[in-house]
């Protein structure tokens, strides 16, 4: 497949169950001339076990600006490469977004090979609504930066999709609960398309309760889908920075903060950082 110019494929690969990995994705990874991958020993085995050997090379969060460099100049030289990541769609919540930017910016074509993506899996059996949506993929690891931006996205009224590692699942839908409230509908889908998959819908409060006391609920790898806010209910609502606002001009934070919980129906913990915010602290 190499010609003067050069190619790059983004080839989705299998999130889980190897079946279903594309008829050209298999056509695309046995003509080019090298694959590029986040991790070379995991697509190594996919490769393997697709019978197609190819020289590989690695380019991963901590080296993309020199991989894709490296990459680039293969791609100048002629060559048609496949960049795939560990699972599913690259570019997703994965590295290549460098890699692809570069062959533009210099004329390569990029060609998109499509397939698997968790994200699309996700929404496709949780009965959310999908005509709209916002993919937050993974939250940030620090709690106080993970609740800021879960608050910023309190009011969005279109269905909310996240990934979340078994490390942080429970930290994670915690805060969700504490942000969003106990009664909001999720649905949370753990390894998808593989053996153990389980998909569970309920409040948020009942998922972090099934989470919590069952271990397996705990492993793997996951997506968060949150249903969108209730555009009327939060029309009619006061808005709780307003509310601070006018609080904070005649009480202390900690009074301003208790009695816009009591007002608002609202976690005083969060309301106490948000109050905490406006002031500048």
């Amino acid at each position: 497949m190499s010609n003067t110019t050069g190619r790059l494929y983004i080839v989705a690969t299998p999130i889980g169950n190897l079946d279903d990995i594309t008829l050209r994705a298999i056509e695309v990874l046995r003509a080019v001339d090298r694959v590029v991958a986040e991790d070379t020993r995991h697509s190594g085995r996919l490769l393997m076990h697709l019978g197609i050997d190819r020289p590989m090379l690695s380019l991963h969060e901590h080296n993309e600006a020199e991989a894709a460099q490296r990459a680039i100049a293969h791609l100048a030289a002629g060559e048609s490469l496949a960049l795939v990541s560990d699972a599913g769609t690259p570019l997703i919540s994965d590295p290549g977004y460098g890699l692809v930017r570069l062959c533009r910016e210099q004329g390569i074509e990029v060609v998109a090979v499509p397939g698997p993506s968790a994200l699309v899996a996700a929404l496709s059996v949780a009965g959310l609504p999908t005509d709209r949506f916002r993919f937050e993929g993974f939250l940030p690891r620090r709690q106080q930066a993970r609740v800021a931006h879960l608050e910023s996205l309190r009011n969005e009224t279109v269905t909310l999709v996240f990934y979340e590692s078994s490390h942080r699942i429970l930290d994670a839908l915690q805060d969700m609960a504490d942000v969003f409230g106990a009664s909001r509908r999720a649905v949370l889908g753990r390894e998808l398309t593989k053996l153990h998959e389980t998909v569970l819908s309920a409040a948020l409060g009942d998922l972090l309760d099934r989470v919590r006391t069952d271990e397996n609920q705990r492993k793997g790898e996951f997506v968060i889908l949150l249903a969108g806010a209730d555009a009327e209910a939060d029309a009619a609502s006061m808005d709780t920075d307003a509310l601070l606002s006018a609080l904070l001009e005649e009480l202390p934070l900690r009074q301003a903060a208790s009695l816009a919980a009591r007002i608002s129906g609202k976690k005083k913990n969060l309301l106490y950082r948000r109050a905490l915010e406006l002031e500048g602290r």
